[in-house]
């Protein structure tokens, strides 16, 4: 059975929900996300796709990111990664962009010449003046993780190139070659707050500008079961009456239709949005980080509930 794994954008928030979920699968179903044929990270899913795909589980990831202990494997395997940095090339700073002029004003030219082909997040995401805020910090660790090699084919991240506001997955064949560090972190680049990521001259900046999920991305490797996690959506309930609403709302709508199409080509799909109960512990700021070990609790202790209620979601996780 060939299986893909979709982690969408959220900030902070997000990153530790999508490692909550993952951690509750593994517990609950044995799913082992480092295994899956295909990872697709947009913004914070990036960074958990990058580092799943290094070798990291999510429980260790979830370790990391808040200083706890972690498992003998990937104690081992970090000491082993550290031992290697020394040797990676030093990372250039990008210069902060002169002027608060637009990123990229051709944008809305490039939408008017093909309004079909671009998403409106995508091209406001041009029109936007560039962020002051580096990225470098982000490269810097994933590059610590992968160092200046692709993880295979199993790997895709999603940008938005800001030219022609046009969606690009690096680690397909379209794609620029870049190292890992510079594609997630374009991936989190976040227009207005970030400054774009350059790769062979064009600026990039967050996928989530054009889908939050970018599951489709995954139709072209026609996997049997997909599994998705969308943090900046909500799971069906009360999740509409949030003051985020109308944004999850929409999110929803956008992966509703992915999920459509990947249905359509025969593909079983999981998704997993956050339950009011999981809303009340993200709260409405996406980047605040100490809420991080609450969201990965309730996380977790959602979608067990969730996987205790549905024994079928139990056995279609265990048979890939």
């Amino acid at each position: 059975m060939r299986t893909a794994l979709v982690l969408g954008a959220g900030g902070l928030t997000g990153q530790a929900f999508h490692l909550g979920v993952l951690a509750a699968l593994a517990d609950v179903t044995g799913f082992d996300s480092r295994t899956a044929d295909v990872v697709v990270g947009t913004s914070a899913g990036s960074l958990v796709a990058a580092a799943l795909t290094a070798g990291f589980t999510a429980a260790d990831q979830a370790a990391m990111l808040h200083g706890d202990a972690l498992s003998p494997e990937a104690a081992a395997r970090l000491r082993s990664l550290r031992s290697k940095a020394s040797d990676l090339p030093l990372l250039e700073e990008e210069a902060a962009p002169a002027g608060r002029g637009p990123l990229a004003p051709g944008a809305l030219l490039a939408a008017a010449r093909r309004p079909w082909g671009v998403r409106p997040g995508a091209v406001m995401s041009g029109l936007l003046p560039p962020g002051r805020n580096t990225t470098h910090a982000i490269s810097r660790g994933i590059t610590h993780l992968h160092g200046q090699d692709w993880p295979g084919n199993q790997l895709r991240i999603c940008a938005v190139r800001a030219r022609d506001a046009r969606r690009v997955v690096f680690g397909t064949p379209t794609a620029p070659e870049v190292d890992v560090g510079t594609a997630v972190a374009a991936s989190c680049a976040i227009p207005g707050y970030f400054s774009p990521v350059y790769v062979d001259g064009q600026a990039y900046v967050d996928g989530g500008a054009h889908s939050p999920t970018n599951a489709d991305v995954v139709r072209r490797d026609e996997p049997d079961l997909v599994v998705i996690s969308s943090p900046m959506s909500f799971a069906p309930g009360r999740g509409a009456r949030t003051p985020d609403a109308v944004i999850r709302i929409a999110v929803r709508r956008y992966l509703a239709r992915e999920v459509r199409l990947l249905r359509r080509q025969g593909a079983t799909v999981i998704v997993f949005q956050p339950s009011p109960t999981d809303l009340a512990a993200m709260g409405l700021n996406p980047m605040r980080l100490l809420k991080g070990p609450d969201i990965v609790r309730t996380a977790a202790a959602t979608v067990t509930a969730r996987l205790e209620a549905r024994p079928e979601l139990v056995e279609q996780l265990r048979q890939r």
